[in-house]
């Protein structure tokens, strides 16, 4: 590896245009700081209590059905409502409009203590036929313009509900970081002929140092920017705006990229390992969007154990990211656990 990223040093993301500061021999500082408490591991398969499970009634007073695999309804506590009455509010500089949106859980199966990590191969390609399911509908609806796929697995992670679930938002308004990549794909896609995600797997397959899995259509690694201690992505091989190009054999790979990535976190701290994880895709009003290469993030919070997390505060909140553990040494760890 370079010299100078043996030392302080300022890396570049190269979808968002934003940068982030990595100082290496941080990792060497005493820890004096907040300690989490370790996550009990569940090993229940129903929970009677639980409002996601199945035929459990939910707090808003409606009752699950006796499902077998995936199960998505409209949040019963929705941050956004269709109804919602698109007016706008301008005061001089101050300005504002109403917002229009739905919000649906998706219950990853109806065994509360089986997290992705845990599933087979054929039950996470069910969940993803769920989201291709679910994309497609909301993005034919008149007044959606993007659809954002989302988990928070862990309390640590403002999981309000350990029964493995994810959520998904639709909305009218493209949301920054949407905007953010959309810019910057499309102009490297007219100077480049091809999507910047292309080009970047090329080079991160050639160098192979921050690689931790690939199949004939995805490759998990951690990316060169990465902002979180074992931040990883999954990319598909092929630029695609979204995942309704998805087919039989894509999903299956895709599947197993997911099932890996999150076995390994689990290995990596021994315990259930906590993170939001999110898909990106091209905004869904209607546009040709040229050069969108859509993609799947995780953000582990987790730093040095199971119980030292990552704070993003002080100089993170107020002038840009920052890391201590490099991707390469975050890479070379995730994979010894492959």
């Amino acid at each position: 590896m370079e010299a100078i990223l043996k030392n302080t040093h300022i890396r570049k993301n190269i979808l968002t245009g934003e940068q982030v500061l990595v100082s290496p021999h941080r990792t060497q500082r005493p820890w004096q700081g907040k300690m989490e408490a370790k996550s009990n591991e569940l090993n229940i398969d129903y929970d009677p209590s639980c409002y996601l499970c199945p035929e459990n009634d939910r707090a808003s007073g409606g009752k699950n059905p006796n499902y077998n695999n995936t199960f998505v309804f409209t949040n019963d506590y929705a941050s956004l409502k269709p109804e919602t009455a698109s007016n706008n509010y301008k005061k001089r500089l101050l300005e504002a409009h109403g917002e229009k949106g739905i919000c649906k859980v998706i219950c990853f199966s109806p065994n509360h203590s089986l997290t992705l990590s845990k599933m087979s191969i054929d039950d996470i390609e069910k969940i993803i036929e769920a989201w291709k399911s679910e994309f497609k509908k909301l993005s034919e609806l008149p007044f959606i313009n993007n659809v954002q796929i989302f988990e928070n697995r862990g309390d640590i992670m403002g999981c309000s509900n350990p029964h493995p679930h994810g959520q998904i938002w639709a909305q009218q308004t493209i949301p920054n970081e949407i905007n953010k990549k959309t810019d910057n794909f499309f102009d490297y896609y007219q100077k480049n002929g091809k999507t910047i995600l292309e080009d970047y797997i090329e080079q991160e397959i050639n160098e192979n140092e921050r690689v931790i899995y690939e199949n004939d259509d995805f490759v998990v690694l951690v990316p060169f920017w990465a902002v979180w201690p074992f931040e990883t992505m999954i990319i598909p091989k092929k630029g695609v705006e979204n995942i309704l190009q998805l087919d039989t054999v894509t999903i299956s790979n895709y599947a197993k990229a997911i099932k890996t990535i999150t076995s390994i976190y689990d290995k990596v701290f021994d315990i259930s390992f906590p993170y939001s994880a999110g898909i990106h895709q091209a905004p869904t009003d209607g546009q040709t969007y040229k050069g969108w290469h859509w993609h799947m993030s995780f953000y582990p919070p987790l730093l040095r154990s199971a119980t030292v997390k990552k704070f993003m505060v002080g100089y993170e909140m107020f002038a840009m990211p920052q890391r201590d553990i490099t991707a390469e040494v975050a890479a070379e760890k995730l994979r010894s656990f492959l």
